[in-house]
């Protein structure tokens, strides 16, 4: 028999419940169709990379709606600050020359 813990769980499930907290967070991208780009589908909890792709398949393409599914680990994932936007993209907003407003679009030309 085992013994609970304090908080009434017993020792092996607690155990159990501790593993599966340790286990990393990984972030998962899934493409859709061939010339599309991987969009961000949700997160998981695994141990290692072969089992989050393995669950990433079995959570997020349940009806066939991926042909690739990347997983990257969530402590790898470097973002940008919300707080800091404007700072941050400041130096794109002084090239308008970048935007497409600037140039004239062919006659000919259907889908760009």
């Amino acid at each position: 028999m085992t013994t609970p813990d304090p908080a009434g769980m017993p020792a092996a499930a607690a155990a159990d419940s501790t593993r599966l907290t340790e286990w990393p967070l990984w972030e998962v991208f899934v493409r859709s169709r061939r010339g599309l780009s991987h969009t961000h589908a949700g997160s998981l909890h695994a141990p290692d990379a072969a089992m989050a792709l393995r669950n990433a398949r079995d959570l997020y393409t349940r009806r066939s709606e991926g042909v690739s599914i990347w997983v990257v680990p969530s402590a790898q994932v470097t973002a940008s600050s919300p707080d800091e936007k404007d700072a941050f993209f400041e130096p794109a907003g002084d090239k308008p020359y970048r935007h497409p407003t600037f140039y004239e679009i062919p006659d000919g030309v259907h889908h760009l």
